[in-house]
């Protein structure tokens, strides 16, 4: 099997995590600029087999799209240019950015070290990636 690759994607940067080879865990890999994005993904899935991208998608509460989708869309067509060969699934993404920090908290981490905007999107993306291993 091939690994999946959960992508939380930000203006700034964007927040990733991957599964095993079984796609059993899933884990934060790296935060990277998203300017750096694409060419970091086509390193990546050079190296590394991966079946699927799952891209957070941002909505509101009464489930109509956020305004960072518009955001999101010319990525997406990017993405699918430069990599056409690994397809793309959506994933809601509401509240990660919040149970993220929550998980922060939780694991003890000190209030400066919560600050890492950084750590925050890539335990983002990883909500992301369990919640659709949690749906299959």
């Amino acid at each position: 099997m091939a690994r999946l690759l959960a992508i939380d994607y930000g203006l700034k940067r964007t927040g990733i995590a991957v599964t095993d080879e079984l796609q059993i865990i899933a884990s934060g890999l790296t935060t990277v600029a998203t300017t750096d994005l694409i060419s970091f993904l086509k390193q990546y899935t050079e190296k590394e087999q991966v079946e699927l991208f799952l891209i957070g998608e941002p909505k509101q509460m009464n489930n109509l799209p956020s305004e960072s989708e518009a955001l999101i869309l010319p990525f997406l067509e990017k993405l699918k240019n430069a990599i056409p060969n690994i397809p793309i699934k959506r994933v809601d993404e509401r509240f990660t950015s919040k149970i993220a920090f929550q998980t922060m908290i939780d694991s003890g981490l000190k209030k400066n070290q919560r600050k890492n905007k950084a750590l925050i999107d890539e335990i983002s993306a990883t909500l992301i990636l369990q919640s659709y291993l949690y749906s299959k």
